[in-house]
């Protein structure tokens, strides 16, 4: 935006909060002299803004009383965009869980928004359907999340109070670097000086925070999303499993994302073979088996179990459920009665 016209604006918002303004108070505001005040004075009555000039030794400008912004000028589009992503936001978890900020807004822009274009979105809005369960989300309050924010941002430490997933409560000093949000949940990366360890922690865990002094340099390697998504697939489960699926690990993301799993493209002996070829080790840890065989019949590729046993016995009652299902006669139907 041209900075004239952004100051233009800002000299609005400025006379709309109420009250007379005078001209050296907004030339001061609005880093510009009085003349150019005078003249952005001008642009907004030449767009029909009321804005009234107050003579004598305490004058200045102010809106004309009763003056109201108009309507929201969004295309259908826009205000799509922003009603689908204030949605959205909220049933991934990705707006904080201070109040009801995003339904407040949303309710904002809705009623500044021409009669029309509110009805037909609020037809979109009433028949959308999310298959995220809304519960799956917890987002941090904005008063965790925006100090944490600003140390990632500026390589700060930071003190904080975490009770981890068992319920131990404890104070640590960390060196955050990376904030990531994963399925509902919102994650920092972060160095313990303590530990000598780097180790990620849930946003929602944290009831306190505290900006220390000084700085850190952030480590080099993973970024903060891959950091987040390599350390869930590595939490400890009822049950470690290890696979070869002829594969590659792009392939095999698609269905078993990295947060799911850990794939490892083995090397090929001799020439290289034709990525179709490739086989890939994939470790998974999970707290159930049931939902695996499925899942590695989708793959559509040969596969060999190395652990656990337990689900070759899984794998082989899909395998005779399928062939029974595939042998099965379709049952008769009688002649139709009208």
């Amino acid at each position: 935006m041209p900075r004239p016209l952004t100051r233009v604006l800002t000299l609005l918002e400025l006379l709309q909060s109420g009250g007379l303004r005078t001209v050296n108070e907004l030339a001061g505001r609005l880093d510009v002299d009085e003349r150019t005040v005078r003249r952005y004075v001008s642009h907004l009555i030449d767009l029909d803004v009321p804005v009234e000039s107050v003579r004598g030794r305490h004058g200045g400008y102010r809106l004309a009383p009763g003056y109201r912004v108009p309507p929201l000028m969004l295309s259908d589009d826009e205000a799509l965009a922003v009603l689908l992503g204030l949605v959205a936001g909220r049933r991934a978890g990705l707006t904080t869980a201070m109040g009801t900020a995003g339904e407040t807004a949303t309710a904002k822009i809705r009623r500044v928004l021409p009669e029309r274009l509110r009805h037909r979105l609020d037809a979109v809005l009433g028949s959308l359907a999310f298959t995220t369960p809304p519960g799956e989300a917890v987002a941090p309050e904005s008063w965790i999340l925006l100090p944490i924010a600003d140390a990632v941002s500026h390589h700060r430490p930071i003190s904080v109070r975490y009770t981890a997933a068992d319920g131990r409560r404890s104070a640590r000093t960390l060196h955050p670097y990376g904030l990531v949000a994963h399925s509902g949940k919102w994650y920092m990366t972060a160095a313990d000086p303590t530990a000598g360890q780097d180790r990620m922690f849930r946003l929602d865990r944290i009831t306190g925070v505290r900006t220390l002094s000084g700085s850190f340099e952030p480590p080099e390697g993973p970024d903060p999303a891959e950091r987040v998504l390599t350390g869930l697939a590595t939490v400890p489960y009822r049950h470690e499993v290890t696979l070869r699926v002829q594969g590659t690990a792009d392939y095999i993301h698609a269905r078993l994302p990295a947060g799911v799993a850990i794939v490892e493209e083995l090397p090929s002996p001799g020439d290289a073979a034709p990525e179709p070829e490739r086989w890939s080790r994939v470790d998974l840890r999970v707290e159930r088996l049931d939902w695996l065989p499925a899942v590695l019949a989708s793959l559509d590729r040969p596969f060999v179990i190395e652990r656990p046993d337990e689900l070759r016995g899984l794998v082989e009652a899909l395998a005779e459920q399928l062939a029974h299902s595939a042998r099965r006669e379709p049952p008769h139907v009688g002649p139709s009665v009208r």
